[in-house]
């Protein structure tokens, strides 16, 4: 399955305090299931961006539904399917 990344911001005025963004993680996760995509891993990080979401689609039909579903959790997301430094190295090898 593709693999796609979520650099997400976090607009304050839609998530109240720490216990509704933990639990919005679950949902996040029933959701994408329910859009043939699983969330892989989400990291809390420092920097210009709030969270990192890694996930695996179906297809891109599936990505843009997981990608919407962060948003109407109130996440500003920006999505791209990413491809793992071993299948690049090969990918490059070929040109």
């Amino acid at each position: 399955m593709p693999t796609y990344a979520s650099l997400i911001d976090v607009d304050d005025r839609d998530v109240q305090n720490a216990q509704e963004l933990a639990s919005i993680w679950g949902e996040v996760r029933t959701e994408f299931e329910q859009h043939n995509a699983a969330l892989q891993e989400s990291y809390a990080i420092l920097g210009e961006h709030d969270f990192l979401a890694v996930f695996e689609a179906g297809d891109r039909e599936a990505a843009f539904k997981s990608a919407l579903t962060l948003r109407r959790h109130g996440l500003q997301a920006q999505t791209m399917e990413i491809v793992d430094t071993d299948n690049f190295s090969q990918l490059v090898d070929e040109v």
